[in-house]
């Protein structure tokens, strides 16, 4: 019995002294994060709102113009042919009709491909463009981190409480060209 007494002393002081260790453990844990200091930014934000994002998008919209307007003429220009063919269908002969089908058929492949080509292009200009905003957006994060003594900061999170959202700062300093 006395056996079983002292084996059950010593397992009360072990917990004890675990649960001692637990709750120091936590309220260390606790002071070092009040001490952290988080913030948050909003990639889409800056995507969609900084000056330097809506310079590329109108500089793309200008550099790829041309290429648009050219698919337009062409979109047009099938149309047109494809009436044609439906209108004069019972009046044109099999082989004036053949050669106007194999005539739209080339144009559409022709067509299919440029804007393919276009699409691929543009992406390609956009993708450059975006990774030069978040290589500028990047730095001056860093910038804003350094001097403002931030321990992290997030681009990404399930739910952020908007006392600690850094974007407008971001937006700002983007805007300043710094």
């Amino acid at each position: 019995m006395a056996v079983a007494e002292s084996f059950k002393e010593s397992m009360l002081k072990r917990l004890l002294c675990y649960g001692l260790a637990g709750v120091m453990f936590c309220a260390g844990a606790a002071a070092t994060a009040a001490d952290l200091k988080i913030g948050f930014i909003d990639q889409e934000r800056i995507t969609r709102e900084s000056a330097p994002a809506d310079r590329a998008s109108k500089q793309l919209e200008k550099e790829f113009a041309p290429r648009a307007q050219e698919l337009q003429r062409r979109e047009t220009q099938i149309k047109a042919l494809q009436g044609q063919i439906e209108k004069d269908a019972l009046t044109m002969g099999e082989s004036e009709r053949r050669a106007k089908e194999q005539e739209l058929g080339r144009l559409t492949l022709d067509f299919q491909r440029m804007q393919r080509e276009y699409r691929e292009d543009l992406n390609l200009r956009r993708n450059q463009e975006l990774g030069a905003l978040f290589e500028r957006a990047n730095r001056i994060i860093r910038q804003i981190a350094e001097a403002e003594k931030y321990d992290i900061i997030f681009q990404e999170a399930v739910y952020r409480n908007p006392k600690i959202d850094i974007t407008d700062k971001v937006l700002k300093a983007l805007a300043d060209g710094k």
